[in-house]
């Protein structure tokens, strides 16, 4: 079972499904969407995809021709993508609670990335802030 919630917890869902693989989206709507470099996203199975709390504080944002993007409109958390007709829902992984392990699948959309980020890139890391 996968769960998730939004940044204040006022939305979750459950997923009685083992996750997935997933990938790194570096498309222009989702890099405004998340205001980021990239959108980790996960396909589950929408009959195994249910919300458990908040549904009626959704929010939703037609960002291509029947493609949905929920948000919590408490806290502005993007949560999930749909398309009516797909069998599945695309998580957003950062709003995911259960851990889940990688790599990435892949990268997608690199043609049209940020010019700013470049996943090969060996910058230091640190376990907190700077």
């Amino acid at each position: 079972m996968l769960t998730g919630s939004c940044l204040c917890g006022a939305v979750a869902y459950e997923v009685d499904a083992e996750p997935g693989a997933f990938v790194h989206c570096h498309c222009r709507t989702c890099r405004k969407t998340h205001g980021s470099a990239f959108s980790t996203v996960m396909p589950v199975p929408r009959m195994a995809f249910r919300w458990v709390r908040g549904e009626e504080l959704l929010g939703a944002f037609e960002s291509s021709p029947g493609k949905q993007r929920r948000f919590c409109t408490r806290c502005g958390s993007h949560i999930t993508a749909e398309r009516d007709a797909q069998p599945n829902v695309l998580l957003r992984m950062g709003c995911l609670d259960t851990p889940v392990t990688g790599p990435a699948r892949a990268h997608i959309w690199r043609s049209i990335a940020a010019t700013w980020y470049d996943p090969k890139d060996k910058t230091p890391e640190f376990p907190e802030g700077l």
